[in-house]
C-alpha cells in the first residue's frame, strides 16, 4: 500500500477512471457528509426567507425568542464554517484525483480530466441557481477550482500560508467597507444633530442624509421584501423571473468581490490540511484535541462577541459591517474546530458505525446537496407548498430535521446497491467521457470504507 501526501492509497487498475470502495478516504467522506448537512443549517434560511432576512433577522421575526435564540447560536457555530469545510474539501478533492491519476502513469491526462470536471460542474452550477436556488456554491468552486491545478506541488505550509492570506485579504476588504458605512452613518448622524438643533444643513450634510438613507433603505428595504415574497410564492416563472434578475449582478459582485478570496483561501488551505494528514484522520488524538480546543477556544467567543453587538445595535447595518469582518477572521479557527471533533469520532472505533451514514452523505455529497435544493424550493416556494415566509425561524429547523434524516436513511440504502448517487454517476460519466457502471460489483460491495 502507497501513500499520497499521507494519504493511504490502495493499489488500483491501470486507466483513468473514478475512485471506488476501498480507494475512498472514510474519514474525508463523513467530514463532507457533515458539512453538507450542516450547511442547510444556514441555507434553509435563504430557502425560506428572502435574501436580506436570511441574514437579518429583523427582516423576518427573529429578534426575540427562541427565533433570535436559534440565530445567535447558529451564526456563531455555523454561519459560514460548513461553507468552509466544504470549500476545503473541495481543494482536497482536487489534489486526491491529480494524484491517484498520476500515481498510475496518467499525469498526462490529469490536467485535462480535471478541467473537464470542473466544467462539467460549472454548467450544472449555473442550471442549478438559474433554475432552482439562487444560492448555488457550485458555480463559484468551479471557476475558483480553475486556479487550483498549477499549485497543487506546493508544500503544506505554503499553501495553507497562501490560503490564510487570502482570507485576511478578504477580511480586510470587509474592514475598509464596514469602515466606509460607519463613516456615512457618522455623518449622517451628525447631519440630522444639526437639522435638530435647527441649524441650515449644508449641501454636504444634506447628502450625507441621503446616502446614509439609502443605505439603510438598500439594507431594510420592505418593498424589495415584498416582492421576493410575491416572486417565490408565485408560479414557477415568476421565481425564474426574480432568480435570472438577481443573479445578473449578485454573481459577478460575489466572485470578485467575496468568494475569491473566501472560498479560494479556504480551498487552499483544504489542500494544505491533506498533505499533512489533517483530513484523513492521520495526526494523533492529542492533536486534533489541541486543535479543537485552539480553534474553539478563539473563534467562538468572538463570533459570539460580534453577535451580541449585532443584537444591542438592533441590527444596524454599520454594526453587522464590522460583525462580518470578525466572522470572516473566527471562520477558519472555528471550521477547524468542527473538523478536529470529526476526527476524534472518526479515530474512536467504538463511534465508527455512527459515522456510517455520514460517510454514505458525504459519498454522495453532490446528489444529497442538489437535493436539499429540490425538497425545500418544492416546499417553500409556490408551485409547490408555498411556505415561503410563512414559517417562524425556529419551524425551519423542523424542516431541516427532516431533510437530514431522509438522506442519513436514503444515502446508505442507495449505495448499498449502487457505486454513484445519480448526479455523481452523470458527473462522472461526463467526466471520463465513458458510461460509469452503476451498480457495484459483488467484491467491492463488500470493501469497506477505510480510514
Amino acid at each position: 500500500m502507497d501513500s499520497v501526501h499521507g494519504v493511504a492509497v490502495v493499489p488500483a487498475p491501470t486507466g483513468a477512471r473514478p475512485v471506488l470502495g476501498a480507494e475512498r478516504i472514510g474519514a474525508i467522506d463523513a467530514l463532507r457528509g457533515v458539512a453538507v448537512l450542516g450547511i442547510l443549517l444556514m441555507n434553509i434560511l435563504a430557502f425560506a426567507l428572502p435574501f436580506q432576512a436570511s441574514f437579518d433577522p429583523s427582516l423576518g421575526g427573529g429578534t426575540s425568542g427562541i427565533n433570535l435564540w436559534i440565530w445567535a447560536a447558529n451564526t456563531t457555530l455555523f454561519e459560514g464554517k460548513m461553507r468552509a469545510i466544504f470549500s476545503m474539501l473541495f481543494g482536497a478533492g482536487m489534489l486526491v484525483l491529480t494524484s491517484r491519476l498520476e500515481d498510475r502513469g496518467l499525469g498526462g491526462q490529469a490536467a485535462d480530466v480535471y478541467y473537464r470536471r470542473l466544467l462539467w460542474l460549472l454548467a450544472f452550477g449555473l442550471v442549478h441557481a438559474y433554475f432552482i436556488w439562487w444560492g448555488d456554491i457550485l458555480f463559484f468552486y468551479s471557476v475558483i477550482g480553475l486556479f487550483l491545478f498549477p499549485l497543487r506541488r506546493l508544500s503544506s505550509r505554503a499553501l495553507i500560508v497562501a490560503g490564510v492570506v487570502l482570507l485576511l485579504i478578504g477580511a480586510g476588504r470587509n474592514l475598509l467597507a464596514a469602515i466606509d458605512v460607519r463613516a456615512m452613518r457618522s455623518a449622517a448622524v451628525a447631519a440630522n444633530a444639526a437639522a435638530a438643533r435647527g441649524q441650515a444643513l449644508t449641501d454636504a450634510e444634506k447628502a450625507a442624509q441621503s446616502a446614509w438613507r439609502d443605505r439603510w433603505n438598500q439594507a431594510k428595504s420592505a418593498d424589495d421584501l415584498n416582492k421576493e415574497i410575491a416572486a417565490y410564492r408565485g408560479g414557477y416563472l415568476d421565481g425564474l423571473r426574480q432568480r435570472a434578475g438577481f443573479l445578473a449582478g449578485a454573481q459577478a459582485q460575489w466572485l470578485y468581490h467575496y468568494f475569491i478570496f473566501d472560498i479560494g483561501g479556504m480551498m487552499l488551505v483544504g489542500i494544505g490540511l491533506l498533505k499533512s494528514g489533517v483530513l484523513s484522520a492521520r495526526l494523533s488524538t492529542r492533536a486534533y484535541l489541541l486543535m479543537a480546543l485552539a480553534g474553539y477556544g478563539f473563534g467562538v467567543p468572538l463570533a459570539a462577541l460580534a453577535v451580541s453587538h449585532d443584537i444591542s445595535s438592533s441590527f444596524d447595518p454599520a454594526t453587522m459591517g464590522l460583525g462580518s469582518v470578525v466572522h470572516a477572521v473566527v471562520r477558519l479557527p472555528v471550521a477547524l474546530g468542527h473538523i478536529a471533533v470529526v476526527m476524534l469520532i472518526w479515530k474512536a472505533a467504538a463511534l465508527r458505525p455512527l459515522m456510517s451514514p455520514l460517510a454514505a452523505v458525504g459519498q454522495m455529497a453532490f446528489s444529497c446537496y442538489i437535493a436539499e435544493s429540490l425538497i425545500c424550493t418544492t416546499l417553500f416556494y409556490g408551485y409547490g407548498l408555498g411556505w415561503f415566509a410563512r414559517l417562524e425561524r425556529y419551524q425551519l429547523y423542523l424542516v431541516v430535521a427532516a431533510v437530514w434524516a431522509a438522506l442519513l436513511v436514503a444515502s446508505p440504502l442507495w449505495l448499498s446497491r449502487y457505486a454513484f448517487g445519480p448526479l455523481e454517476w452523470v458527473w462522472r460519466s461526463l467526466t471520463y467521457l465513458q458510461r460509469q457502471p452503476m451498480r457495484i460489483a459483488p467484491a467491492v460491495e463488500r470493501t469497506p470504507l477505510r480510514v
